[in-house]
């Protein structure tokens, strides 16, 4: 009797197990490989998407600039800052800081 339930059980292994094993495995194995190829295909997609937002924000950041700002503004605004430098380099000087082209 003892011989009948190894045989059995060896037969069942044979039979039934390994192949099922191997079905598992290889379906895992797609399916693997499948999530794989889907991540690579968002991420490239990801990345053309962001390329393109790049891209539309650094035109909408151009249009900005020639739209809302004036020249006029601009050399108003430069001449406001020019003078301010200008007033900060006079009291560095006469505070005894010597000028960026005096440094040793």
């Amino acid at each position: 009797m003892t011989q009948f339930w190894t045989m059995n059980f060896a037969w069942w292994i044979a039979v039934v197990e390994i192949p099922a094993m191997t079905g598992l495995f290889l379906l895992i194995w797609r399916i693997k490989r499948e999530l794989h190829e889907t991540l690579d295909a968002v991420r490239r997609r990801l990345e053309d998407e962001q390329a393109e937002q790049r891209q539309q924000l650094a035109a909408y950041k151009v249009e900005v600039a020639t739209t809302y700002a004036s020249i006029p503004a601009l050399r108003d605004t430069e001449g406001r800052l020019t003078s301010h430098l200008v007033r900060i380099e006079k009291k560095l000087d006469s505070l005894g800081f010597p000028a960026m082209g005096e440094r040793e």
